[in-house]
């Protein structure tokens, strides 16, 4: 199944929204919640998650009136019962809680919850038939196929979320597949655009957490500043939209203006544009097929002056080689391209690894698990997730060839 605006059938507004946040307290469950709080007659909130962030999920289950409020470590289950103790908000913890506080009835349902670890509550969400805003790349990275057959198999409508595939998703429109030349990726280039080898080798994690244009989380940060990001936006890309992987390119654009290109064969192109603010494409799926109202900046391309863009170089950021390798080969390799890079920027975050070594061990896992197993597809989530922990073992077992 691919996404377009044909295949999504639109639905009358309605009157009041029953919506979920999986990922509450990260950036995009807070931008998602502050539209909600601009808009709170239009929606009504029926769960909010997090993982370890008590205090903020108390504060925002308050704030929006939840019905339930999940945080997935389940030593802190106290805490937060604690922090919502003469409330009405019902509380819960751990993984199944997650999954649990998917499955309930909603409208409409943000997940962003980061990293693989979002994999099993968005299913759930998209098993339910409704809508599902997608924020975490991971799930189709790790589960494309498999992940797009249940959304097709529930009759769910799957909205982008990422700013570059909701540009190109507002852009394709109902473009028949043969209509399309190219899909464009834009990335801003992260912090290290400019910064030579030698100083990319010598960079710390406060240095690749200040991104340029962005505020993000910090494993985002990490990802745009390896440009993984862009190799894991690459492969959703693939999933979501009907191209071929040989029609999907990235260019580099400081700016973040330009999210996305779509080129026509009849040498068209048509872009989406916006300030680099998360709100414009969170907006977009919360009101879809409508547009509603934001607190954005608005576009000022004369001030702005000029738009740049440059070829990417996978010398200095091998981890986009690497993402668009394992895209051409299928298989299994983008559960363990995901769980290894997620251990690796770990260690980046706690300074047990440098920041250059992220790709190397990366490859390492790679080369040993395709070393290790056939090269098969996977037919169950079951799997999927066998692969995710084998991977994770081997990264953490592998680290220490990599400590200087």
């Amino acid at each position: 199944m691919t996404i377009n605006s044909e295949a999504l059938q639109a639905v009358p507004d309605p009157s009041s929204q029953r919506i979920s946040v999986l990922g509450a307290t990260g950036s995009v469950g807070q931008n998602t919640l502050d539209l909600i709080g601009r808009n709170r007659e239009k929606f009504d909130v029926v769960a909010l998650t997090a993982q370890t962030n008590v205090d903020k999920l108390a504060e925002l289950s308050i704030n929006h009136n939840a019905e339930l409020a999940v945080i997935g470590d389940d030593q802190a289950y106290s805490d937060l019962k604690s922090a919502l103790a003469g409330t009405e908000v019902e509380v819960a913890a751990g993984r199944e809680a997650l999954v649990h506080a998917a499955s309930l009835s909603a409208d409409w349902t943000m997940a962003a919850i980061v990293g693989a670890a979002g994999l099993q509550p968005t299913l759930a969400a998209i098993r339910q038939g409704n809508t599902v805003a997608l924020a975490n790349k991971e799930c189709l990275v790790c589960a494309g196929n498999l992940f797009m057959n249940e959304v097709s198999c529930a009759s769910a409508k799957l909205l982008p979320v990422d700013s570059e595939h909701s540009a190109i998703f507002q852009s394709i429109h109902s473009s028949n597949a043969g209509e399309i030349d190219k899909i464009t990726l834009t990335a801003s280039g992260g912090p290290f655009l400019k910064w030579s080898s030698d100083q990319i080798a010598a960079a710390q994690p406060e240095d690749a957490l200040n991104h340029p244009t962005w505020s993000m989380g910090a494993k985002i940060s990490i990802d745009s500043a390896t440009m993984m990001n862009k190799g894991l936006e690459l492969i959703e890309a693939f999933h979501l939209f009907p191209v071929d992987s040989s029609q999907l390119e990235i260019l580099v654009h400081p700016e973040s203006i330009v999210h996305g290109l779509v080129s026509y064969r009849d040498g068209s192109v048509l872009a989406q544009l916006g300030t680099p603010d998360m709100r414009t494409p969170i907006a977009y799926s919360l009101a879809w097929p409508n547009r509603m109202e934001t607190p954005t900046e608005r576009l000022d391309l004369a001030t702005i002056g000029k738009l740049t863009f440059i070829s990417p170089d996978e010398n200095k950021f091998p981890c986009l080689r690497i993402a668009r390798e394992i895209l051409e080969e299928g298989a299994f390799g983008g559960v363990a391209l995901n769980a290894a890079n997620e251990i690796a920027v770990e260690a980046f975050l706690d300074r047990t690894l440098s920041f250059t070594a992220i790709p190397k061990l990366i490859e390492s896992v790679l080369d040993q698990m395709h070393a290790d197993n056939p090269p098969s597809s996977l037919s169950t989530i079951e799997e999927v997730l066998v692969i995710d922990e084998e991977s994770r073992k081997l990264a953490r077992s592998l680290l220490n060839h990599y400590i200087s």
